[in-house]
């Protein structure tokens, strides 16, 4: 082996790791400083603010006193308020001793109960909040498809084409086209089209409505790859269209899909049409638990694309309303799917393979960077609708913890037996290092 063998490889690993911190450090960043400003607007005075742990590598001092720093390990950070003796918030003791009633509501520990819950709660909500004004953003930039489905932009596609930019989708094959906002009966019509090499299109173009061949409107074309799937293993890119499996012709991207279910995870052979260019590649569909629309998972193989339309259609701006509320149903969809698909994994429906550690996170990362930044924003607000949920399970020294410490205050109006609090600590830290540890081993044990 050569040095510049290994080169390649290296920049991957290292494109992986620089795109992993990145985003950790984006929402770790958010996260945080929903502590610090929530505190502070409750009275509460923060010492230090650290993105990253370990030996600090640029700090300033702002004019309330509070430090604000970058750390050389950057795999986390904390707030560090006034009255705390370290970055989990423990008790600096001597510092509680003070007199001052005044000095002493600045601290963490002073302050009233509720202040307290509210500085805690509020780095998750700030997590939820980056993730809504991400897809927000998203929807507000990519619009929604214009009424009728209109030709926006055509895709590169091995079939003829016979439509042209600006031609109204009236109907396809004598039946007429749903509502491209209806997603379920688009979607079903689709299905349900014939599988051939060219279908008969119903068009309005400059004010006539006339007929048209073109491509199955849905065919196997690659608009996104699944990290850590089959076929981004085989370095498949998006943009391919899949034309063949097993030298049978494929129209369809619901053919590519009956294919791969019915393999029982067998070698497939593909026939790959890339921008003129014919390849074919061998790959291994990999089984997958997927989540249901009643919240139950079902094992299904899969080789790891996405499919898209064979045009991209033209699009109009969304209301505000519109986006914003599409976007908070995103965030709940990603909030339930989690909880569901731990739930699963706990009571044995799913592998536990589906569990990632730093390494599988940080490996997604680096996979949805390179399919551009767009993918890599979504990924972004998609960690960190889960990270802001992780942080709210009841388990010290996570926030949900520290809330239930405080829930207690507030119901028996007096703290928590710091004995006890000590304990559950420990328990609840060496619960967290023993989850991170089998998560680490996930990533280097499973398929």
């Amino acid at each position: 082996m050569t040095l510049y063998s290994i080169i390649p490889a290296f920049g991957d690993a290292l494109s992986t790791v620089i795109a992993f911190v990145i985003a950790l450090s984006i929402i770790v960043a958010i996260h945080e400083y929903g502590h610090y400003i929530v505190g502070r607007w409750s009275g509460i005075e923060a010492d230090v603010f650290s993105i990253g742990f370990g030996p600090v590598l640029f700090s300033r001092i702002d004019s309330r006193g509070t430090r604000w720093q970058i750390a050389a390990l950057p795999l986390g950070g904390y707030v560090k308020f006034r009255g705390d003796a370290d970055a989990a918030s423990s008790k600096d003791v001597q510092a509680l001793q003070t007199t001052d009633p005044v000095e002493l509501r600045k601290t963490m520990h002073g302050a009233p109960v509720g202040a307290r819950m509210a500085t805690v709660v509020a780095g998750p909500v700030f997590n939820f909040i980056l993730s809504i004004l991400i897809f927000f953003g998203v929807f507000m930039m990519q619009g929604v498809p214009s009424d009728p489905l209109t030709v926006g932009r055509l895709l590169p596609n091995p079939a003829p084409q016979g439509l042209q930019l600006g031609d109204e989708i009236l109907g396809i094959e004598g039946a007429s086209l749903p509502s491209f906002t209806d997603g379920v009966a688009f979607y079903g019509f689709l299905t349900d089209l014939p599988d051939k090499a060219s279908l008969t299109y119903e068009v309005r173009r400059a004010g006539m409505e006339i007929q048209v061949q073109g491509p199955h409107p849905y065919p196997a074309h690659i608009t996104q790859l699944a990290p850590q799937s089959a076929a981004y293993a085989i370095d498949m890119k998006v943009g391919d269209v899949i034309t063949a499996v097993d030298g049978m012709a494929v129209f369809s991207f619901n053919q590519l899909k009956g294919h791969v279910e019915n393999s029982n995870g067998k070698v497939l052979k593909l026939d790959v049409w890339r921008g003129g260019e014919q390849l074919q590649f061998s790959l291994t569909p990999r089984r997958v638990d997927e989540p249901g629309p009643d919240n139950t998972f079902a094992t299904q193989w899969r080789i790891g694309i996405v499919g898209g339309e064979v045009f991209e259609p033209a699009t109009q701006a969304p209301g505000i309303w519109q986006a914003f509320s599409a976007s908070v149903k995103r965030t709940l969809r990603i909030i339930e799917g989690s909880l569901s698909g731990m739930y699963h994994m706990i009571t044995g429906a799913i592998s536990s393979c589906n569990l990632s550690g730093p390494i599988g996170i940080a490996q997604v990362s680096g996979a949805m960077a390179s399919q551009g930044g767009q993918s890599f924003i979504i990924f972004i607000a998609v960690l960190s609708t889960a990270i802001g949920m992780l942080n709210l399970f009841p388990i010290p020294p996570l926030d949900g913890g520290q809330l239930l410490f405080f829930s207690y205050e507030a119901i028996t109006g007096r703290p928590a037996n710091e004995s006890l609090v000590r304990f559950l600590m420990m328990a609840g830290l060496a619960s967290i290092l023993a989850l991170m540890v089998f998560g680490v081993s996930n990533d280097l044990l499973c398929p």
